[in-house]
This record gives structure tokens, sequence and C-alpha cells, in this order.
């Protein structure tokens, strides 16, 4: 797996989408592309619908996502 570095691509500004991890500063949100990924969408389909995408922002966000969710862990109650 290649090792990609999402900090240059993912951006947080709390004053956009509600804070929410976005893609170079526009207004399309890592959930954005995981949702429609999760819905079907290919990769291409997505590049299609947003000329101003590209691959290493999808994967960025899955890259981003995956390292999330290493950092997720259950406590007892």
């Amino acid at each position: 797996m290649s090792d990609i570095s999402y900090q240059n691509i993912i951006t947080i500004e709390p004053g956009k989408r509600s804070g929410k991890p976005c893609i170079r500063g526009m207004r399309i949100t890592v959930s954005d592309i995981l949702e429609y990924l999760a819905g079907g969408m290919t990769e291409e389909e997505i590049l299609e619908d947003f000329s101003e995408l590209n691959s290493e922002d999808i994967k960025a966000c899955l890259a981003f996502a995956a390292d999330r969710e290493k950092k997720l862990f259950v406590t007892s109650v």
C-alpha cells in the first residue's frame, strides 16, 4: 500500500463547512467523498462530477479516514 500523505491535501478551517475536513480548502468534505464511494460511485465518476478534484484528493480522503479509524478505541463503561 502506498504511503499517501494527506496532510497537505486535507484542510480543516473553523468557518468552512462547520470545521469538517475538506479537500484543499474547497467546500468538498472528506465525508462527501466517502459517502459517494460508499454509495457506489467510482473514482472516475467522482472526478467527472467534480473537475476540480484529482485522484490524489480521493486517495487522501481514504488515507485520512483510515488514519482516523486507527485512532478510535472503545472504553468500558
